[in-house]
């Protein structure tokens, strides 16, 4: 079967996260969203294991599910269309923070358990280390060579991930604290590293220019705080739905079976330039080698952003496509998507009548988003939402790329665009629609 599955995300014990973040609340988002299966989150956390044991029952081999009666009192407050079975798979994101080489290494790692019996063996070792009850991503004074070794003797069977490979401060490649190389990061056990996690800030094709990263999967995730956030990128699979299929595919980093990613475009991620955020300093990699990597506004160093760490490790141009890469789409999230039609914030209450009224006609947002007929999300909604849709589809958007932790800033419609397609409208059918 084919499935759309989000593996990063955290429960409502981390810090920033919205009360939603349970199962219930999961489980409601993911079924509008679309997304068939979901990471747990936080399966280190004390409190949501607990909580997690008591609701979640076993469903496929591996995989979670809530019992019958509460799908079905969940279901009365997800459309018709909508409704689906989905299941929940074990994972925990996991930040380390220790000394190599005389650097501090700051890394994200993102981890995957075929049980909760596995998970807690997981837990034992790492609660020896330092505490996991303080925040459902637990940030702990180790090494991440030895976190691999603790997950792959807990069972052969888990997935580490590199989480947000690239971001500045915390990963495995990022500018301020991470490695050159898998190896160097994960030593003689970087052979069992099978996936990275691309982030926000950077898509496929920028993960292609480093040959090294060929034999690896790259996946792409939300890694949400909030159950609105789920899916904003996410993973399509085409196997059965099991702990063990998914995961060969991974290991396998089989195009047929793990068929494409669905991603943010990179520029909208927050650490996809270099620059000064607190200055309103943004630069391309090219303005941060010939300023020497200073901030023209107060002379100190800029946080190198994605843009340029990628180019810093690349050995192959800008284009360069491996064999056998599996395709991937760029998306806005449905949400902004109406806003900018409206002309509105996207938390806005016209927003989400908007919203659920497609969702309600139409299906789940990932139909809406890649797959429904254009000119059927204008009769559910406006052309000129149907016409955002189109284009985000098709990439014409303009954006003004994120940098220092800003997040970038997406627009459809240029000057003037928003009034010519108007204008169009009402002359083809004798209506302004807004």
């Amino acid at each position: 079967m084919r499935f759309i599955a989000d593996f990063h995300t955290h429960s409502h014990y981390s810090r920033a996260t919205s009360p939603e973040m349970n199962v219930a609340g999961l489980t409601r988002w993911a079924q509008l969203k679309g997304t068939t299966l979901i990471g747990t989150g936080d399966f280190t956390h004390p409190e949501w294991f607990g909580e997690m044991r008591e609701t979640l029952e076993p469903a496929e081999e591996g995989l979670f599910k809530l019992s019958d009666a509460e799908e079905r009192e969940i279901a009365r407050e997800v459309p018709e269309r909508c409704r689906a079975a989905m299941r929940f798979l074990l994972t925990v994101e996991v930040s380390t923070i220790y000394k190599r080489a005389g650097r501090v290494r700051k890394v994200h790692s993102l981890i995957l358990a075929p049980s909760f019996a596995v998970a807690a063996k997981i837990n034992d070792a790492l609660r020896r280390i330092g505490n996991i009850a303080s925040d459902g991503r637990p940030i702990l004074g180790l090494d991440t060579e030895e976190l691999l070794k603790i997950v792959l003797d807990a069972s052969s069977e888990c997935v580490l991930i590199p989480a947000h490979a690239w971001t500045p401060h915390f990963a495995v490649f990022g500018s301020a604290s991470g490695f050159d190389s898998l190896e160097e990061a994960f030593g003689e056990n970087a052979k069992y590293i099978y996936a990275i996690e691309s982030g926000l800030s950077s898509d496929p094709a920028m993960n292609w220019r480093l040959s090294a990263l060929d034999r690896i999967a790259l996946v792409s995730n939300s890694d949400a705080h909030s159950p609105r956030k789920l899916g904003r990128e996410a993973n399509v699979f085409k196997t059965e739905l099991s702990y063990r299929a998914v995961t060969d595919a991974l290991k396998r980093n089989d195009a047929q079976d793990f068929e494409s990613t669905i991603e943010f475009y990179p520029e909208e991620g927050k650490y996809h330039l270099d620059g000064h955020r607190l200055c309103k300093a943004r630069l391309n990699p090219d303005e941060t080698l010939a300023r020497g990597g200073l901030c023209p506004v107060c002379g100190k160093a800029v946080t190198v952003g994605v843009l340029s760490r990628v180019d810093s490790l690349a050995d192959n141009p800008a284009g360069r496509r491996p064999a056998g890469a599996r395709p991937f789409r760029s998306i806005v999230p449905l949400p902004e998507i109406i806003a900018e039609a409206l002309e509105v914030g996207p938390q806005s209450k016209r927003v989400d009548e908007r919203y659920f009224a497609l969702l309600a006609a139409i299906g789940n947002e990932f139909h809406v988003l890649l797959d429904a007929p254009i000119e059927d999300i204008a009769r559910a909604s406006t052309p000129l939402i149907a016409e955002a849709v189109r284009r985000v589809r098709s990439g014409q958007v303009h954006i003004s790329p994120g940098y220092d932790g800003e997040y970038g800033t997406v627009r459809i419609f240029d000057d003037g665009e928003r009034e010519a397609f108007a204008a169009g409208a009402a002359s083809a059918q004798g209506t302004l629609f807004v």
